[in-house]
C-alpha cells in the first residue's frame, strides 16, 4: 500500500517521497479519500497516528487550482496552541515544496502588522489560533467569506479549553456552503453533540477506540508524598534510576508549578528547559528547539505541550501530577512511543485525591496500571539538634569521649559566709561629706550661682 492510490497530486506524492514516507498511515489511508471527494470528515485516531498529514496531503491537492485574494483566505486551519499551529506550518513547508502557496500564521505573541502584510498579499492557508483571528476579523483586517474548507484540529481541546464561543462564532462567519474538517483523540459525549452542529452529513473515519493508548508505551506509577519536596524527591530519582533515558517530557498541572519544578532540577544539576503558556512565543518555540535538537535533556512543560506536537523520538514521560481531566493522561502519554518507537510514561500519585484521578484514568482506558518498585531512597541526616551553651557542648563532647562529665567546682558556705559579711560591713558604714566625684564629668563640679 503506497500514497499513490489514494488520489493525491504527483506533486504531492514526490513531496512525501522527498520526505520519506513510503506508507500512509491508517487514518491517512481511510481519510484522505473523502477529503478529496468533498465530504466532511470527522477523523478519530489516537494521538501520533498522522492525523495532520491526513488533511494536509489532500489540501495540497485541492489548493492546486485557484488563486488567493487579499484578505480573503481560501482554507482556514485552527488550532489550540501556538505550537501546534506552528507545526502545522512546518506540514505545509515539508510537503508543499512543489507548489506556490501562501501560507500565513496568526498567533499570539507576534506582531499584528507583520501578520497584516501576508494577509494583504492573499493567502492560500491560513492557520491560526482562534483569540488572534478573531483580532484580525475585529480589525477590518480580515474577511472569511472566501474561505472553502475548515479544519478544527485538535477538536476536544479546542472546545475543552473555553474556545466554544469562538469556535461558533467563526463557524458563522465562514460560508455555509464550506467543507468541514473534525480531527480529535477523544469524542466525549459533549463534544459530540458540538460536532453535530458544525458538520453536515459527515463521514466518520475511526482508526482506534477513543482514548486509547499506545501498546507500545509501558504505562507505570509510582508513590510519593503529599509534601512538594518528597514528590521533587521522587521524581529525581526516577529520573536517575531509569533504564534508557534518552530524554523526558515532564508534566504538571499548573503553570507555576512547572517555573517551581523547573528551578528545582536546575539546582540538582539536570539539563532542563520549561514550557509553559506565559511564557513569550519566542521563547516557547527555543525551548521546544533546544529540546528537539538534544540540547537539553529534560522539559518540564504544562499541557500546552501534550496535544499534537511531533518530537518523534521522546524516551519517557513523567506526570509530576496527575491531570485533572483522564483524556489529558491519553495525549501527555503520547509524547512517547510514536511511530512504532517504544517510550515509557510514568505518573506520580501522591494522596487520596490522585488515586481518585488515577483509577478515572484507567476506567477510561480499560486497563489498570501497575506501580512500579521504586529504589530505596538515600538516607537522609536528621536534622541537628537544638543550640546549647557552652557547658553543655563541653559537657555533651566529654561524654562523646567516654569520660566522666565534669562539673564546675561549687564555692564552700564558709566563703559565701564571708562574703555576705563584707557586703554587710559596706552597707552599714556612714557616707562621708567627701564623697569621691572622680566619675562625674567637669561641668557638673561647677559651683552653680543662686540669685536672691
Amino acid at each position: 500500500m503506497s500514497f499513490s492510490h489514494l488520489g493525491l497530486s504527483e506533486k504531492v506524492i514526490a513531496a512525501v517521497a522527498a520526505a520519506g514516507y513510503q506508507t500512509p498511515t491508517p487514518i491517512q489511508d481511510q481519510a484522505i479519500p473523502h477529503v478529496l471527494a468533498r465530504r466532511d470528515v470527522l477523523g478519530i485516531a489516537q494521538t501520533g497516528t498522522g492525523k495532520t498529514a491526513a488533511f494536509t496531503l489532500p489540501m495540497l491537492t485541492m489548493l492546486e487550482q485557484g488563486r488567493a485574494r487579499a484578505r480573503m483566505p481560501r482554507t482556514l486551519i485552527l488550532e489550540p496552541t501556538r505550537e501546534l499551529a506552528a507545526q502545522v506550518e512546518e506540514s505545509f513547508a515539508k510537503y508543499g515544496v512543489n507548489h506556490k502557496l501562501n501560507v500565513a500564521l496568526l498567533i499570539g505573541g507576534v506582531s499584528f502588522d507583520d501578520q497584516d502584510v501576508k494577509l494583504t498579499r492573499g493567502v492560500d492557508v491560513l492557520i491560526a489560533t482562534p483569540g488572534r483571528l478573531l483580532d484580525h476579523f475585529e480589525r477590518g483586517r480580515l474577511l472569511l467569506t472566501g474561505v472553502e474548507l475548515l479544519v478544527i484540529d485538535e477538536a476536544d481541546r479546542m472546545l475543552d479549553m473555553g474556545f466554544i464561543p469562538d469556535i461558533e462564532r467563526i463557524c458563522k462567519l465562514v460560508p455555509f456552503t464550506r467543507q468541514t474538517l473534525f480531527f480529535t483523540a477523544t469524542m466525549p459525549p459533549e463534544i459530540r453533540r458540538i460536532t453535530e452542529q458544525f458538520l453536515h452529513n459527515p463521514v466518520r473515519v475511526e482508526v482506534a477506540r477513543p482514548a486509547t493508548t499506545v501498546a507500545t508505551t509501558t504505562q507505570l506509577l509510582a508513590k510519593a508524598g503529599s509534601d512538594a519536596f518528597d514528590k521533587r524527591e521522587t521524581l529525581r530519582r526516577l529520573i536517575r534510576s531509569a533504564e534508557g533515558l534518552k530524554n523526558a517530557i515532564i508534566f504538571c498541572n499548573r503553570k507555576r508549578e512547572v517555573a517551581t519544578l523547573y528551578r528545582s532540577l536546575l539546582r540538582h544539576g539536570f539539563s532542563v528547559q520549561a514550557l509553559h503558556g506565559d511564557m513569550d512565543q519566542p521563547a516557547r518555540m527555543a525551548a521546544l528547539e533546544q529540546f528537539r535538537k538534544g540540547e537539553v535533556t529534560l522539559l518540564v512543560a504544562s499541557d500546552v505541550a501534550a496535544r499534537g506536537l511531533d518530537i518523534p523520538d521522546v524516551s519517557h514521560i513523567y506526570n509530576f501530577d496527575v491531570p485533572f481531566h483522564a483524556d489529558d493522561y491519553v495525549h501527555r502519554i503520547g509524547r512517547t512511543g510514536r511511530a512504532g518507537r517504544s517510550g515509557t510514561a510514568i505518573t506520580i500519585v501522591a494522596g487520596v485525591h490522585d488515586g481518585k484521578a488515577v483509577a478515572a484514568i484507567e476506567k477510561l482506558i480499560g486497563r489498570s496500571i501497575p506501580y512500579i518498585e521504586e529504589p530505596a531512597a538515600t538516607v537522609t541526616q536528621s536534622p541537628p539538634p537544638p543550640r546549647q551553651n557552652g557547658h553543655a557542648r563541653a559537657h555533651r563532647g566529654r561524654a562523646d569521649n567516654g569520660r566522666q562529665p565534669h562539673h564546675p567546682p561549687q564555692p564552700s558556705a564558709t566563703r559565701i559566709a564571708e562574703a555576705r559579711s563584707r557586703r554587710t560591713a559596706q552597707r552599714a558604714q556612714p557616707r562621708t561629706d567627701e564623697a569621691d566625684t572622680s566619675h562625674l564629668p567637669a561641668f557638673l563640679l561647677r559651683p552653680v550661682p543662686l540669685k536672691v
